[in-house]
């Protein structure tokens, strides 16, 4: 008789179904401390940026960043410990410096811009530059709720008014209305209306080319080419946007009166405006279809 052989394979290893919340037993302290550094930065935000016309964007931005990185939690944790502690440090210790000099000093720009620059150096500790490059989009996409410096916004935005200005009054005289313009003021029949900065400015213009972003992204394309080309393209596609948003205020105040024009209709044609821009940006999606064909995804065996 022959003896059985003994087995020799090792034992399956036993399931710890609380090894997940153990790994991940440092996610409570940390969102602790980072709403403790931001929660105040975020209410004055509500109380000053926010409320303008120009900045209203911003707690959307917040929004979809978080939900961004929240729907890429499970591929985060499941990344390999590979923490890269210097440059974690060093991206931590600026961010550290934004937020104290910004605090300290006033700059919102400095205080928003730094939790770019402290979750990025948490990423790093936690998991390595794949970490990184796994939320990158939703790290850079935390740029478009900066307040830009209102040296910047000057510069830029009083051009653009004027180009606006000009480009609306030459389609609604070339159409027969009587239009004048003198600098940035549109003249109507008896009226007169001033393009302001929330109209034509440098803020409408971010905020437009955070929607293309945020668009792409949704839409997973993976050729950079298209990607350039497409957030290129959102540049002129919002100008034209904020065309349409002065012409329908001139062309209501013209025929409805100054208090309609003044009243619910100058703040639709904000909407207007992202309604508008999303439209010729599907349109420009479906353009580039035609010359950049996107690649069938493997069917796996």
């Amino acid at each position: 008789m022959s003896t059985p052989a003994l087995d020799s394979r090792t034992p399956p290893k036993m399931s710890m179904p609380g090894l997940s919340a153990v790994r991940a037993w440092w996610l409570a302290p940390l969102v602790l401390g980072l709403l403790a550094l931001y929660v105040p930065t975020w209410l004055m935000l509500s109380r000053t940026v926010w409320v303008s016309d120009e900045q209203g964007h911003g707690p959307i931005i917040l929004v979809v960043s978080l939900w961004l990185m929240w729907r890429k939690r499970e591929e985060l944790l499941a990344l390999a410990d590979q923490p890269a502690k210097i440059s974690g440090s060093l991206a931590l210790l600026f961010g550290v410096l934004l937020y104290f000099v910004g605090r300290t000093q006033q700059l919102d720009t400095f205080e928003v811009a730094s939790k770019i620059f402290i979750l990025g150096g948490l990423f790093l500790w936690m998991k390595g530059w794949a970490a990184v490059r796994l939320m990158l989009f939703p790290l850079l996409f935390l740029i478009f709720m900066v307040p830009l410096p209102s040296v910047l916004v000057q510069i830029v935005t009083v051009p653009l008014k004027m180009a606006v200005s000009y480009c609306a009054e030459a389609i609604l005289y070339a159409v027969g209305y009587p239009v004048a313009r003198t600098g940035v003021i549109l003249s109507v029949g008896p009226y007169q209306l001033l393009v302001a900065d929330a109209c034509a400015g440098l803020n409408s213009m971010f905020t437009l080319e955070a929607l293309g972003l945020l668009y792409m992204n949704l839409m997973n394309y993976k050729s950079v080419a298209r990607n350039v080309v497409l957030a290129i393209l959102v540049i002129p596609i919002s100008f034209f946007a904020n065309i349409i948003r002065v012409m329908i205020l001139v062309l209501v105040t013209f025929h409805f009166g100054d208090e309609a024009g003044q009243g619910f209709v100058h703040d639709f044609a904000g909407m207007v405006l992202f309604m508008v821009a999303l439209v010729l940006i599907l349109a420009t999606d479906s353009l580039l279809n035609l010359f950049f064909k996107r690649k069938p995804e493997a069917v796996a065996a």
